[in-house]
């Protein structure tokens, strides 16, 4: 009867006696089942089943309420949290853990602390628990704290730890305690099979790609497709295009390599090497993996082959927002605005789950304004609070003040700011600029002043803000204040960066082993 009633769900027992008969087995068959529904992914049938036993059982213990903290929100979470206090079954290791896991995956750090003060006996697994909630807050520097305690108090490292400690000292680049790390491994014998990619993963974030190299090279024995991937992304991400064609030539293609190298060629511009992945892909039947594909339509439309990216936007068999948000942006950057608002349209009405999220609007927003849609600017704004209940963001206001300011409607540029400001809306350096040139071109010389100043003041040492501020007092004829700005550049050496073109040289020639 007890494994019958594991393999399904609660709602299968249809008749009331086996239902009453189930809940007065002992609690250690009903713990294992109400585990067994939370692994076979039936949480409703294992909360139904706890709140069952409330009801009529008075020896719940942990075991009963442990593996329902997995699967639960913060409230949820809490309220269980309640039960297990009342009932005294929030004492031991294993519940605490259960409970500090669960505040750390919700983020909330205060609770997890006060429940890690509360533990009497703390095992390795609750150590990393905590280190895991440091850096799931972004606070790596804490999570390193942990780890020098966890030595003051001799508990032994596993191997999730050392991972955890690597993983910390990637995000703060602190490549000599990573080294020493990477020494501890090595002199506690551990299995570098599993801390490879750790290790990989560091040193390509403080771009020590050599030592990468040597990690994955050193690794005697069979590799997995895991360790070979983060290499290869490691390598692109600092350029070093004929290690990471290398490593992939030593295995099959997957999916996750040819991302990796996607991702750059969209970075550089490389459309030759991009076309040689596509190949790839489609040789290796990766076409139906759409963040592959959105990668690859993104490319194109960096590449300026907006054609292409529709055939592979068109050709996506389950289009996310990524799907739609890409190929509404290649529109807009390659001067397609009208085309970019009708496929924004197109994805609202088309019937799909995919709603637009706060960068969709941003791409769109950015299409009008480069092709001087007004009107359809402002349709696409308005709808994103009234619609979608999207809070516009610094960037999308920079973007609409820009629409209004290209089209020489003053006035509306700075009620759009006022109604960003009332909204509690911080301007951003990229409003500023925005709103000064809305006035260079509608010689609104008072509040352009105005703006010209909060900027400066926001960012005084970026040279292209003051050279966008000479300019536009060059424009009203304070040539007192143009002399004033030009000085200030020079005191602090700073010089406006030249424009430029990519060229993508650095892949030609290195993916051929791939197409072989």
């Amino acid at each position: 009867m007890l494994k019958r009633a594991v393999a399904q769900p609660l709602s299968s027992f249809h008749s009331q006696s086996d239902h009453h008969q189930l809940l007065h087995r002992p609690i250690s068959e009903l713990n294992s089942l109400i585990t067994s529904y939370i692994r076979r992914g039936h949480p409703i049938s294992a909360f139904n089943l706890f709140l069952s036993l409330r009801r009529i059982r008075i020896d719940l213990d942990s075991h009963t309420f442990t593996p329902l903290l997995r699967p639960s929100p913060t409230s949820l979470g809490k309220q269980l949290h309640s039960q297990m206090i009342k009932t005294g079954s929030d004492s031991g290791t294993v519940p605490k853990t259960a409970l500090l896991d669960m505040y750390s995956r919700h983020g909330s750090l205060n609770s997890s602390l006060k429940v890690f003060d509360e533990m009497l006996h703390r095992d390795v697994v609750a150590w990393n628990t905590l280190l895991s909630c440091f850096l799931r807050c972004g606070k790596p520097d804490e999570a390193i704290r942990v780890l020098r305690e966890m030595g003051r108090e001799n508990v032994e490292m596993s191997e999730f730890t050392l991972c955890s400690v690597l993983k910390c000292c990637a995000s703060l680049k602190a490549l000599e305690f990573g080294r020493q790390v990477h020494g501890l491994v090595v002199a506690m014998g551990r299995d570098l099979v599993v801390l490879s990619t750790a290790l990989i993963d560091f040193y390509s974030s403080v771009g020590c790609v050599h030592h990468a190299l040597n990690v994955f090279y050193g690794l005697k024995g069979w590799k997995d497709d895991m360790i070979h991937n983060s290499l290869v992304s490691g390598c692109i991400k600092n350029g070093r295009y004929r290690e990471a064609f290398k490593v992939m030539s030593l295995v099959k293609p997957n999916a996750v390599a040819l991302t990796s190298v996607l991702v750059c060629c969209s970075e550089e511009s490389d459309l030759l090497t991009g076309k040689q992945v596509h190949c790839v892909a489609v040789r290796q039947g990766f076409t139906f993996e759409t963040q592959l594909c959105n990668v690859l339509l993104d490319m194109y439309a960096k590449c300026g082959k907006i054609l292409q990216a529709w055939s592979v936007f068109d050709g996506i068999f389950q289009k996310d927002v990524i799907s739609w948000t890409c190929m509404i942006d290649g529109y807009g950057r390659n001067g397609c605005g009208y085309e970019a608002v009708e496929l924004f349209w197109k994805m609202m009405e088309d019937g799909s789950e995919v709603l637009p999220n706060s960068v969709t609007f941003l791409s769109v927003l950015s299409a009008c304004g480069h092709s001087g849609l007004v009107e359809e600017g402002k349709q696409c704004f308005n709808i994103m609070k009234e619609k979608y209940g999207i809070d516009p963001e610094p960037e999308h206001y920079a973007c609409f003040i820009d629409i209004l300011g290209r089209a020489g409607k003053i006035e509306e540029v700075w009620s759009a700011y006022q109604n960003m400001i009332d909204q509690g809306t911080s301007p951003t350096a990229g409003v500023w600029i925005s709103l000064l040139n809305a006035c260079s071109l509608g010689q609104d010389f008072e509040r352009g002043e105005f703006a010209a100043k909060s900027l400066l003041q926001l960012e005084p040492n970026k040279a292209s803000n003051i050279v966008l501020a000479s300019n536009f007092y060059a424009a009203i004829g304070r040539w007192d204040c143009v002399g004033e700005l030009r000085s200030m550049m020079r005191e602090k050496g700073l010089v406006k960066e030249a424009g430029n073109s990519w060229i993508g040289e650095g892949f030609n020639g290195h993916a051929r082993s791939l197409s072989a």
